[in-house]
């Protein structure tokens, strides 16, 4: 059952939903499940006065010390089993476990929870791009997020970015709002040149590329970066390498591709695992992430910590997460972006004024600070009438 610790009588008793937690290669172990795992990692240090349950359907997780895992029996990964099990199986679970507080980690909590709840709410995209959903998922999160945040006792929100579209169109109290950033684990870094060469070797990489991270769908604003790329002049432009696991409604990147006679330029490398990524970052000239809309955007801070030139979008949460260290450009102009790849890759001085910038940057990010800012909210939830509970 992985770690486990004996339960402190006095102390006070949070369960953790982590039934998105996946362990798997592919895109399901990516955002929301590495924000499980790395909180996870960190929140047993933080605060001596709570104890952890992690409810959970990932069976090979072991754990870290100072949590208890409760796994479930069933196939959580399916999302109707999952949505079965949150809303009824759950609110059980946690009385007989004797929780005090629940922690949410995914836009959803149990409507019949005896005990308060905090719920993390990591982007309002259902709502604002539905098509890219599948229609089970689309309407569980279009109804219940709204109830779940209106009724929880904190709402956890990754960016100030998602904490005013909480606040726009739920219409909760801004002071009821804990804007708790995500971080940067600390492998991503930059690396020693013998093992980026070795990672070229192994993968047959170009020695030079623009590099993209991330599920391959439609928010992601894919089939424009090609778009933009495929204007860059045929003979200087390196290529462009894109990692990431098929999400969903994908098709159209691959078809742009061919239609613009980029199959030699353009690669697809697939799922990278986690432990691998610095590696690709510490390889790319140059980072690119055009995203249309993003609760957090973890790519670009995980670039910037390798050391690589970060060229994203004004999008949402995105200005927040690069600062002044990266280059800007709307999402929706497709000459800006070829413009912004074309100065950035013609000039060292500026690529390494942005490394130097991003390396200071992603320095302000850390899982231990979104730890703590956790546990914080943690005990706003607990005491009220100190935080400010809100509508």
């Amino acid at each position: 059952m992985g770690a486990v610790r004996e339960r402190n009588a006095r102390a006070t008793h949070v369960g953790v939903n982590a039934h998105l937690l996946s362990l798997a290669k592919g895109y399901r172990s990516a955002g929301i499940s590495s924000y499980i795992f790395h909180l996870l990692r960190h929140l047993p240090g933080m605060a001596k006065e709570i104890d952890y349950t992690v409810f959970l359907g990932e069976k090979h997780y072991a754990g870290e010390p100072g949590l208890r895992l409760q796994l479930s029996r069933l196939p959580t990964s399916s999302p109707p089993v999952r949505i079965l099990w949150e809303q009824t199986l759950l609110p059980w679970s946690a009385r007989r476990e004797g929780i005090d507080l629940l922690h949410n980690m995914a836009f959803v909590g149990p409507l019949a929870s005896s005990c308060p709840f905090v719920v993390t709410v990591h982007d309002l995209s259902f709502l604002y791009f539905p098509h890219s959903f599948r229609s089970l998922r689309r309407s569980y999160l279009r109804v219940f997020a709204r109830m779940s945040v209106r009724r929880a006792r904190r709402v956890i929100a990754v960016s100030e970015s998602t904490k005013n579209d909480l606040v726009q169109i739920y219409g909760i109290s801004p002071a009821k709002v804990d804007v708790v950033y995500n971080g940067v684990d600390t492998s991503f870094q930059p690396l020693p040149a013998d093992h980026v060469a070795s990672l070229r070797r192994q993968r047959g990489l170009p020695d030079r590329f623009i590099l993209f991270v991330g599920t391959l769908e439609p928010r992601k604003n894919i089939v424009r970066l090609v778009d933009a790329y495929a204007k860059l002049p045929k003979g200087r432009r390196p290529h462009l390498v894109i990692v990431g696991g098929k999400g969903w409604f994908y098709d159209e990147i691959f078809a742009r591709v061919e239609a613009l006679d980029l199959t030699g330029d353009v690669h697809f490398a697939g799922f990278v695992p986690a432990e691998e990524l610095p590696l690709w970052y510490n390889a790319a000239d140059l980072f690119v992430y055009p995203s249309i809309y993003e609760g957090f955007g973890l790519p670009p801070l995980e670039a910037m910590a390798c050391g690589t030139a970060v060229i994203t979008s004004t999008a949402s949460s995105l200005p927040e997460v690069v600062g002044k260290a990266g280059q800007l450009v709307d999402p929706t102009d497709t000459d800006a972006l070829t413009d912004a790849m074309a100065h950035v890759l013609g000039n060292r001085d500026v690529q390494s004024e942005m490394k130097a910038a991003g390396l200071a940057q992603a320095a302000c990010f850390s899982w231990e600070n979104a730890a703590q800012g956790t546990v914080d909210s943690y005990r706003r939830a607990l005491n009220p009438g100190e935080g400010g509970q809100g509508v």
